[in-house]
């Protein structure tokens, strides 16, 4: 293995308080980072960085942890064009158009739902992204949604068994049935894929009974809860969540006192979802007021063809800044360390001894560019366990 020093860091967002200025970010100004291998194993000021044998000048630049995409929707063919431009033009959205993405995923072979999972990670990786999470969701047999996780499981360990999308056409009149075979037949062809559990509490899709039947029973299979939850109506997905210890509870864009008060002092992590808002032209989640409650925010991008058709974190950061309450020091924490925590990862989403080597060197000399400057291409380069990818 050899030694890398990235030196003269104007800004280093390191999200270890003890590293830097005490604050969230831990920020260190004139700044180094030493990476061996896959791991970081030094950090600090550039003028004391040790010797390593190659050495790359930032030239002033910020250097952030790797963008950490906690929820997205990648196994998918087709797009929905036809109902975006709709919406646009004046209509609702509403759950059911999943149904289209599910036609037209059954019909794609695995080559291809592949390749569309591959480019848009190439898309996302040159925008930061380098951990992140998806699901299956539209196959909705268990035939199909086994192969969405075993192709989804080439690409990335955060993989989300997500059977629970919508009742399957095919289940239309027999939603009972579907829960059944989601939790049965389905369940156990999935689990061996998977690390996480989801389902979509809400209003035309699944109600609470159904969400905690379908979280129990993939949690005894040992898949761990998360949850989109309370996105187009106030419900109990969020309670639902920090009652089963659900890593994450997704959207929470309607939310009671009673939920931003469980969020505040449970262990699951609120996960807002920006891009959707924008696309749905949708209430903005209140990402103050889970802020001020004292919860775990993270910010991601729920790239998906329907509702959120993006895969740019920075995009979603400038959003969340503009229009959701959150200062830039708290976007790009909740898009890093945020996202590591709705995963319950450790290892990634900081830029401290021992984390694995994620790095994104911008085209500014600070992080608040990236709500500063929205829209504008300021990744100069990304590491990924070490190695240079873009």
């Amino acid at each position: 293995m050899t030694t890398t020093a990235v030196t003269h860091i104007a800004s280093l967002v390191t999200n270890d308080p003890s590293l830097g200025n005490g604050t969230p970010l831990g920020l260190i100004q004139d700044a180094a980072v030493v990476i061996d291998g896959d791991r970081i194993v030094w950090t600090g000021e550039s003028s004391k960085a040790p010797a390593t044998d190659n050495v790359l000048d930032a030239a002033g630049r910020a250097v952030i942890p790797g963008f950490v995409d906690s929820h997205s929707h990648l196994v998918f063919a087709g797009d929905r064009t036809q109902e975006f431009n709709a919406r646009m033009s004046g209509q609702p959205y509403r759950a059911g158009g999943i149904r289209t993405t599910v036609a037209a995923t059954r019909a794609a072979s695995d080559e291809e739902l592949s390749a569309n999972v591959a480019r848009y990670l190439a898309e996302a990786l040159l925008q930061g992204t380098t951990t992140f999470e998806t699901k299956s969701g539209y196959g909705l047999t268990v035939e199909d949604e086994a192969r969405a996780l075993r192709i989804a499981s080439r690409h990335t360990d955060e993989v989300t068994y997500l059977g629970a999308h919508i009742v399957s056409p095919d289940y239309a009149d027999d939603p009972a049935g579907y829960v059944d075979l989601v939790t049965g037949p389905m369940l156990e062809a999935c689990a061996p894929h998977a690390r996480w559990i989801d389902v979509f509490c809400e209003q035309g899709a699944f109600d609470g009974d159904q969400a905690r039947a379908i979280l129990t029973a993939g949690r005894a299979k040992g898949l761990h809860p998360r949850i989109h939850a309370n996105q187009l109506t106030y419900g109990p997905g969020v309670q639902l969540a920090v009652e089963l210890d659900a890593a994450s509870a997704d959207h929470c864009t309607h939310l009671t006192d009673a939920d931003v008060d469980a969020l505040g002092q449970g262990n699951t992590v609120a996960t807002l979802l920006p891009g959707a808002e924008f696309s749905t032209r949708a209430t903005w989640p209140d990402a103050r007021r889970l802020l001020d409650a004292g919860a775990t925010v993270a910010l991601s991008t729920d790239c998906n063809p329907g509702s959120s058709f993006t895969s740019s974190v920075p995009f979603c950061i400038a959003l969340a800044v503009r229009d959701m309450g959150m200062t830039p020091d708290e976007a790009i924490w909740s898009a890093t360390a945020g996202g590591a925590a709705a995963l319950r990862r450790t290892d990634i989403g900081r830029i401290a001894p021992g984390a694995r080597a994620d790095l994104v060197l911008l085209d500014a000399p600070s992080h608040v560019h990236l709500a500063y400057r929205p829209g504008v291409p300021l990744v100069s380069a990304v590491w990924k366990s070490g190695q240079r990818v873009a």
